[in-house]
């Protein structure tokens, strides 16, 4: 079943100018995709049409066998800055952002709202978090309480866009480890600049700059250097001549 299906889309902010152009990709169900890219190459803009927050100038997208805005209940999105300021918001108050879609922009949360949000942290291992105010969290933290949001609306597919770009390695790792189990259970669409570090843990690897330059199970230095624009060695942790290798089913029982 094809969770996501982009045909001949062309999108951005400019017509003149689109951020991605004649993308055509299939995202099946239980896949876990990295999109990797330079800056400015079109990620974020791809996983904002599969959102329905921005209509194509070209081309067809369908979530789930529908349009965009019919399929958002059935999304979870971890965006990719995580709110610095100071505000008084508790953990298990964000977490309950997420079954908006659920319980309606202005209705009330119910006590089953207030199980599944308490559930998402507990599963996140943040539970005992859940009265803290989010500004008194760690990166780290911060970013297990964003995905506990998107988890609330229950969903079938988890976008994430670049998620891990404000902690340390440990916490990295711990994630991409995390986000391997949550894949058993829905798709996972994962934006990244770490193409080493997450290559193990992810099935296929789509490369864009504007044009979706490779998608596979796997994707040589060739094929990204064509995205980027520079040596591989550069993007790999200086590892040269490396194939990287989406993880198989069978490596992950």
């Amino acid at each position: 079943m094809e969770v996501i299906e982009l045909r001949n889309v062309t999108a951005g902010y400019n017509s003149d100018h689109p951020a991605i152009e004649n993308v055509d990709l299939s995202v099946e169900k239980n896949d876990f995709i990295a999109v990797i890219g330079p800056n400015g190459g079109g990620k974020t803009t791809l996983l904002k049409v599969v959102l329905g927050l921005l209509m194509p100038f070209t081309g067809s997208v369908k979530v789930f066998g529908e349009e965009p805005e019919h399929s958002r209940k059935k999304i979870g999105y971890v965006p990719q800055f995580i709110p610095s300021r100071t505000f008084p918001v508790s953990v298990l108050d964000v977490v309950l952002m997420g079954r908006l879609g659920s319980s309606g922009l202005f209705k009330r949360y119910t006590t089953e709202d207030r199980a599944i949000a308490l559930e998402k942290l507990e599963n996140l291992g943040v539970h005992h978090l859940s009265e803290k105010r989010m500004d008194q969290l760690s990166g780290g933290q911060k970013q297990r309480v964003l995905i506990a949001r998107a988890l609330a609306g229950e969903p079938d597919l988890l976008l994430l866009d670049e998620p891990v770009a404000s902690v340390d390695a440990e916490t990295q790792h711990s994630f991409y480890n995390l986000l391997s189990q949550l894949n058993s259970r829905m798709a996972v669409v994962l934006v990244t600049h770490d193409v080493g570090a997450v290559s193990s843990h992810v099935k296929s690897i789509a490369c864009i700059n504007r044009h979706l330059v490779s998608h596979g199970e796997t994707i040589d230095e060739g094929d990204v250097a064509r995205a980027y624009g520079c040596p591989f060695e550069l993007i790999s942790h200086g590892v040269p001549h490396r194939v990287l290798g989406a993880r198989k089913d069978s490596d992950h029982g």
